[in-house]
């Protein structure tokens, strides 16, 4: 039943900033449903432990090419309890032993997000304990502190996800001003859609950094939509556009696989150069010289290849979550709560609301 479950990650190291002494030994529960994974996760503040398991739904989306909303949160209800359990079983504690539970309220798809936050809810109301609202690219944000090396505030952060794609001055837990966001589609939604036109399966972002490896560098050569504006913000829709021209000169019938490797080489290295182009001015303009990569895009290698060549020589840390946690997941909502119920704010004495549309920086200055 659990095949497609993460395995125990165990993570060494506490959050560096300094909170209340009391709340060493603290257990965060974490859920995590805002589209197509559910994730639960513990954490124990005490030993920098994390227990996590994920269930994908991947499987069952692939067929339509995407995420269907309705079987998305009906999947979640079959799945959430059941982790939950697995999980607790796993950190060999009892449940009383809970000390709050952090749940996924926004951004992400209205229904998935109820789903969570019922269970939450439920959770909360059995054990008396209270329930902490997360926003979902705060977990993303703060994810790269649960790995070692780890950043240190204040910190750049490049989000980069299938639904965001921004530049953020971090400047500590709950802090954050937007320097920079797509004016557009996101990033991982470029990936998305170029995998559609290049014949690829769900998921496609994964299959267009695969089919790139093959491809000629140069071969195709595509346009860098506003990297070399001064500005901070992206552009990506021209990128498809742009995707769309070279595959319909390919013709219906081309057999060619290097020809399609050749586009996605091209579209890869476009979307790497702007990312890496932005947060090079970024980090210019800031004076940062720390660099945090987060969301699912994070995981390209492609991307991380590209940042380590081209920020390493000046003089720039470039930090990521741990390879497992780069996706949706429980564990960064789980360590995002701690940061949460560390600074005195677990949104206790607010109703429990889901906000499918969230501002992460309105959020975190109204906090």
């Amino acid at each position: 039943m659990f095949a497609n479950h993460l395995p125990v990650h165990s993570v060494s190291g506490i959050f560096p900033a300094p909170f209340h002494a009391e709340t060493a030994g603290v257990q965060i529960l974490g859920i995590e449903s805002s589209c197509d994974e559910t994730g639960v996760a513990l954490y124990d503040s005490d030993t920098g432990a994390v227990v996590h398991a994920l269930h994908s739904q991947v499987a069952l989306h692939r067929e339509y090419g995407g995420v269907v909303p309705e079987l998305a949160s009906r999947d979640h209800v079959r799945h959430l309890l059941p982790l939950v359990d697995e999980v607790v079983t796993r950190a060999g504690i009892a449940r009383s032993r809970i000390d709050a539970i952090a749940v996924t309220a926004g951004p992400g798809l209205a229904g998935a997000l109820l789903v969570g936050c019922g269970v939450a809810a439920g959770i909360g109301h059995a054990l008396r304990r209270p329930v902490i609202p997360i926003h979902h690219l705060e977990g993303h944000l703060l994810s790269p502190l649960l790995a070692r090396p780890s950043p240190q505030f204040p910190f750049l952060c490049l989000l980069v996800s299938g639904g965001h794609t921004m530049l953020l001055h971090v400047y500590g837990p709950g802090r954050y001003a937007l320097l920079g966001e797509t004016l557009d589609d996101a990033a991982g939604e470029a990936f998305d859609k170029t995998a559609q036109l290049l014949g690829l399966e769900y998921p496609g972002g994964p299959e267009v950094s695969r089919l790139a490896e093959f491809g000629t560098p140069g071969a195709v050569r595509l346009p860098r939509p506003m990297r070399d504006q001064p500005n901070l913000d992206f552009s990506f829709s021209g990128l498809k556009t742009a995707v769309l021209t070279q595959v319909r000169k390919l013709g219906a019938d081309d057999p060619c696989d290097q020809a399609r490797a050749d586009i996605a080489r091209g579209f890869v290295d476009a979307v790497v150069d702007v990312l890496v182009g932005k947060a090079l001015r970024a980090l210019g303009q800031t004076g940062l010289t720390q660099l945090v990569v987060a969301g699912g895009v994070g995981a390209n290698t492609q991307l991380r290849t590209a940042l380590t060549e081209t920020l390493g020589p000046r003089g720039v840390q470039v930090f990521y979550p741990p390879t497992d946690l780069c996706t949706d997941n429980g564990a960064m909502i789980a360590y995002a709560g701690w940061v949460r119920f560390s600074l005195a704010d677990p949104g206790a004495d607010e109703p429990l609301r889901v906000h499918p549309r969230w501002d992460l920086c309105k959020q975190s200055m109204e906090r």
